[in-house]
């Protein structure tokens, strides 16, 4: 196992303060920011439903839907996966085709709650809903609150747009496998190779983004950026679209990666290109005894301990990722 260093550089000053992060599933609330479309014709075959979850994974959800309405789990769909030791809430659907429809009701419990339901045309699939909207909580906050504060204020114009760690799975082990897989042509199940995948092309960006915000130019387009705004690479097969100066920076941070980039690129992956700059969208704070609670919204593929970490050292409490 690989000691992976995933304190990426911060932006904004560091970070003046440190809070206990989830200690209860409370602390961490997220809504979708979605609204399937609905369609009463009479003829639609999928149901999509909006359940708060609380300390409940989505696969889980997924699969207790599956079993109610006597349907495969690959006939439940949702826009995303979203944490266990949390309160979530989110859209799934389910092909029902010409079966009877269940008391969807009957799923409801301490962890579970349908709050409402209507017909759709369509699945819903990974990453099609808006975004998410955040209320986090930071207990027991200690250190340099009116150093934090000039963080904060800081926030809501821009954070660097980092994967978090949730991306690269406990103690890097996803990190871990993409590194045999690359580097010594080993074998997996292939939910396994998805993960080590995405956390491969993740930790190339990572790696990129860092770079620029020891550079101090992560905010500013530099020559070459093939983007209207400051960009990264997602490796892939095709060629990198930067060129001049961004291009020379790139293939310097990445060129002790090759193996993984080729890697990527022989996974069939298309090279893309992220955003650096992460501006959270109605950013607000409020300081309540010793906590600090935090409320934004996000863009779908975007992570709030991005946002957390330049504000605050987070003590994970729960021990999740």
């Amino acid at each position: 196992m690989t000691d992976w260093n995933l304190d990426w550089p911060r932006a904004l000053g560091g970070a003046a303060i440190a809070g206990d992060f989830r200690c209860t599933p409370d602390d961490f609330v997220v809504d979708e920011l979605a609204e399937p479309p609905r369609d009463d014709s009479g003829g639609a075959e999928h149901i999509y439903l909006q359940i708060r979850k609380r300390g409940a994974n989505t696969a889980w959800v997924a699969r207790q839907l599956a079993d109610l309405a006597g349907v495969h789990s690959r006939d439940v769909g949702f826009y995303g996966l979203k944490d266990r030791h949390a309160v979530t809430t989110q859209w799934f659907s389910v092909w029902l085709g010409q079966k009877p429809e269940p008391d969807w009701t009957r799923v409801n419990s301490a962890e579970l709650k349908v709050l409402q339901c209507y017909r759709g045309p369509r699945k819903l699939r990974r990453g099609e809903h808006l975004g998410n909207r955040f209320i986090i909580r930071l207990r027991n906050i200690r250190g340099e609150r009116p150093k934090a504060e000039e963080v904060l204020e800081r926030i809501a114009s821009g954070v660097p747009n980092f994967f978090g760690e949730q991306r690269f799975g406990r103690e890097g082990n996803n990190l871990d496998l993409a590194r045999r897989l690359a580097e010594e042509a080993g074998r997996c199940r292939r939910s396994e190779k998805s993960f080590a995948m995405s956390a491969a092309r993740s930790w190339l960006f990572n790696l990129v983004l860092a770079e620029r915000v020891r550079l101090g130019c992560w905010r500013e387009s530099i020559a070459g950026e093939p983007e209207p705004a400051p960009s990264g690479p997602l490796w892939g097969r095709g060629r990198n679209r930067a060129e001049g100066e961004l291009a020379e920076l790139e293939s310097r941070v990445l060129a002790p990666w090759k193996p993984w980039c080729d890697w990527l690129e022989h996974c069939g992956l298309q090279q893309e290109r992220r955003p650096l700059v992460l501006r959270p969208q109605a950013f607000s704070r409020q300081w309540e005894n010793g906590d600090l609670i935090l409320e934004f919204a996000l863009p779908v593929g975007a992570f709030a301990t991005a946002v957390l970490r330049e504000a605050a050292a987070l003590v994970n409490v729960s021990g999740a990722q």
